[in-house]
């Protein structure tokens, strides 16, 4: 079986020719939505695999769970895009990916367990390759680290070189990597880090590009970092009292033993969402563990959604906008799903309720991750920040602040009804 030519100039596009042929220790790139970053890394590494018959390559994500959907298929489609899918091995249940002729090795991980990545070893040539994915949610650079002291060695090669790759989108200025990578004063030694946005993406449609530039004109803050690629900054959050933690659910909740479930529903432009958190009122803080953010949903997927994470029995406050739906979901199944309370202020309410938390959020949750650190406050035309949050990417947030409602909103009414019930038996 042959190799078709293909035109990797071609096929790559523009944009990223500093990035393709860079060979510094690390390569590190941010970049916008849209930016075809994750794909161009994939069809880079491909190609490289196939160059070099020493090179193997290790992929991280935080959690292992998440290659399989994201880095595994970026890789196995930029093999048949090469066409050179014919030459390599998908085992899809490890996951790991050989190059046939040779014997190379991809091999995927998370960092749930670094420690165990670094006994990592290879049948062929060297591991010599890190590719770090979605590297925003990496919250502890020890952990990263770790894996790099992975790569080390050397081959008989004049054009042998080792390299660490790390890809992500940049929501805020406060994460490690940008001091690590990106500052001057602090980078590390032998960095290579640039800045990609959606206008270097040849092939997205009309409908992609009318949906970045529309940005523009509905929250330009949020479109500095989705569509230019910058740094969120913390000026002007509606939240600043949150934290990136990874922590144990199972054992939080049991240590607490009180939790909350809230939804928001969209269809074809906003998402429906599900959050998940353990609320710790004594000491006034959130622990977010789990999260569902889908477009484009119907009533029985959201049913299965809610049996998959074993929520039908578990009180859920949905957005009162949809009474039917919930209605549906009742009838399934979901007997304790039930409409949230919206009157006068109440998201201004709900907002002040959860401002006097200590919100934390595990690692694993990347679209309340996002939210939290793009949820910004409307400015006048003089630039003054206004007590009013614009109205875009709240989706968990608005799903938080439903679930949040029994312990603020219904307070006053279900002590009157106690003190009601309390004396009727004469004991008040």
């Amino acid at each position: 079986m042959t190799t078709k030519e293909v035109s990797v100039k071609q096929l790559i596009g523009g944009g990223y020719n500093k990035f393709w042929h860079n060979k510094q220790f690390y390569r590190v790139i941010k970049g916008s939505r849209g930016s075809k970053k994750s794909k161009n890394t994939a069809i880079n590494f491909i190609y490289r695999i196939m160059k070099y018959e020493w090179a193997n390559l290790l992929v991280i994500r935080r959690y292992s769970n998440t290659n399989k959907q994201s880095t595994y298929t970026d890789l196995k489609w930029a093999a048949n895009k090469l066409k050179v899918g014919h030459l390599f091995k998908f085992n899809e249940s490890m996951p790991e990916i050989t190059y046939i002729p040779t014997g190379q090795k991809i091999l995927f991980r998370g960092l749930d367990d670094a420690l165990k990545i670094t006994s990592i070893s290879v049948d062929v040539g060297i591991l010599c390759w890190v590719w770090a994915e979605e590297a925003y949610q990496l919250e502890d650079p020890g952990a990263f680290d770790t894996v790099i002291e992975s790569i080390r060695g050397s081959y008989d090669d004049p054009n042998f070189f080792k390299q660490v790759t790390i890809t992500f989108n940049p929501w805020s200025e406060r994460h490690w990597l940008k001091r690590e990578f990106f500052d001057e004063e602090t980078r590390r030694n032998n960095v290579f880090s640039t800045t990609t946005t959606y206008r270097v993406n040849e092939w997205l449609d009309d409908v992609d590009r009318k949906r970045y530039e529309d940005l523009y004109r509905t929250n330009p803050r949020r479109a500095r970092i989705v569509c230019d690629g910058d740094w969120g900054v913390a000026e002007g959050l509606v939240f600043e009292n949150f934290m990136v933690k990874q922590f144990e659910p199972i054992e939080k909740i049991k240590q607490i033993q009180e939790t909350t479930h809230g939804m928001d529903y969209g269809f074809t432009n906003d998402p429906t969402t599900e959050v998940s958190s353990i609320v710790d009122l004594e000491n006034k803080e959130i622990w977010i563990y789990d999260e569902h953010y889908e477009l484009a949903m119907t009533t029985q997927d959201i049913y299965n959604m809610l049996e998959r994470k074993q929520l039908l029995k578990a009180p859920i406050t949905g957005d009162s906008a949809e009474p039917r739906l919930i209605k549906e979901l009742n009838v399934k199944g979901a007997r304790r799903l039930h409409k949230s309370i919206k009157g006068k202020d109440s998201i201004k309410h709900g907002i002040s309720f959860l401002q006097g938390f200590k919100i934390y959020i595990h690692p694993s949750c990347e679209h309340t991750i996002e939210e939290f650190n793009t949820y910004t406050f409307k400015q006048d035309k003089e630039g003054k920040w206004l007590n009013e949050p614009i109205d875009d990417n709240n989706h968990i947030i608005d799903a938080l602040r439903y679930s949040m409602e029994r312990y603020h909103l219904n307070r006053k009414e279900n002590t009157t009804q106690k003190i009601k019930a309390l004396q009727s038996l004469g004991l008040s």
